[in-house]
């Protein structure tokens, strides 16, 4: 009842959701399911944003979907999901994204393994289905930062959610390193490079070249030669607050750093290459609450029958 004189409270407006739209619109399958994406957020009222550049590979999308011209780090302002469609490489992209602006990422896999995927192609109608009804939860995966330095200068910064790999440029030759743990030296040997990882990153890069798999709730990083030419060449896991340091010698061919396989730049001889754990964790959307142990023996389809469980 409104009292005389006063003037009735009109609630707020809901404000209105919006979420962005990452997709590889070189995969068929990409383009397919960003268009069924598009049409099923619309139907639950959440608005949709895309790159311009990816708009223009899509079919026609209705005029609600907002387009924006440049991929800077604020596009994803006033968003509350990321939803990226495509392989690791698109993945990582996004993951760069989410980074950058704190907004959660939730991957749909539509490349091979997909670690950072939370869910499969198949699944795309519960996955708008549960962002609708904001039926998810969101964890931090750790990072990593790097730093560059040669001949004393800071030449180049960057970071990782999965790896930072130093690798050599010539076939013909080993790279010659030395490792270094928080300031002590380890061990120094040829070979074809040296990938530091985070828990995350130990089922990508680190995992091929024979480094353990780590559960992503384990804070850690990972140190995991490849092809050295040594005695002592076997993976480091060391604790999340040790900077780990290769020095690539002076008497070797100048090598080249990756960062998650998508970022590069050259490391002449002498340089040395430090890993920490990153400032700036990346946040993942989590609609499953399955183990990381189901989701290893999915992903790589371990043989477990015979199993039987605990007694009683």
């Amino acid at each position: 009842m409104t009292v005389p004189g006063e003037q009735s409270a009109v609630a707020d407006p809901r404000p209105e959701r919006t979420v962005f739209l990452l997709a590889h619109t070189g995969r068929a399958a990409a383009v397919r399911s960003a268009q069924l994406v598009v049409a099923a957020l619309e139907r639950g009222g959440i608005g949709v944003r895309v790159l311009e550049e990816e708009a223009a590979d899509l079919p026609p999308l209705p005029a609600s979907v907002r387009t924006v011209a440049e991929a800077t780090p604020d596009v994803l302002d006033g968003c509350e999901l990321l939803i990226v469609l495509g392989g690791d490489g698109t993945l990582l992209r996004g993951a760069a994204f989410a980074r950058a602006s704190g907004v959660p990422m939730l991957g749909v896999n539509l490349g091979r393994v997909g670690f950072l995927a939370e869910a499969e192609r198949d699944d795309l109608a519960r996955v708008v289905e549960r962002v609708v009804a904001r039926s998810y939860d969101v964890e931090e995966r750790m990072t990593i930062d790097v730093v560059v330095h040669n001949n004393g200068d800071i030449v180049h910064t960057d970071w990782a959610l999965n790896e930072a790999a130093v690798q050599k440029v010539s076939p013909e030759r080993m790279l010659e390193v030395v490792l270094e743990i928080d300031g002590r030296p380890v061990t120094g040997f040829g070979c074809d490079g040296i990938v530091c990882a985070t828990p995350t990153g130990s089922t990508a890069y680190a995992f091929s070249a024979g480094g353990p798999v780590v559960w992503p709730d384990v804070e850690a990083l990972l140190m995991v030669p490849i092809s050295a030419h040594a005695l002592f060449a076997k993976p480091l896991v060391t604790s999340p607050t040790t900077v780990l340091a290769v020095e690539v010698q002076a008497d070797t061919p100048h090598g080249v750093l990756w960062c998650d396989g998508r970022r590069t730049v050259e490391l002449p001889a002498g340089a040395r290459v430090e890993v920490r754990r990153g400032a700036v964790p990346v946040r993942l959307a989590r609609l499953h609450h399955a183990s990381f142990t189901d989701r290893l023996v999915a992903k790589f389809a371990l043989p477990v029958s015979g199993w039987r469980g605990a007694p009683g």
